[in-house]
């Protein structure tokens, strides 16, 4: 059962990990004429939250199936 609990949470984390990654490089790429830094530091940090996401689905695939 604890099992199947932190699987559900990492599964929770992932998403927003790579949803709101992407929805900050878009909010930096839509922002980067007006506070040039602040777009740039918005799709890096972004982009890095989205592949750790990306790296948490390998991990989870890892993991083995739901018993």
């Amino acid at each position: 059962m604890p099992m199947t609990r932190t699987k559900a949470r990492l599964d929770r984390l992932i998403w927003i990990l790579i949803y709101g990654g992407l929805f900050a490089v878009v909010l930096g790429y839509a922002s980067r004429e007006s506070a040039a830094t602040t777009g740039w530091t918005l799709m890096v940090v972004g982009g890095s939250l989205s592949a750790v996401g990306v790296v948490l689905i390998w991990v989870r695939s890892r993991l083995g199936p739901d018993t």
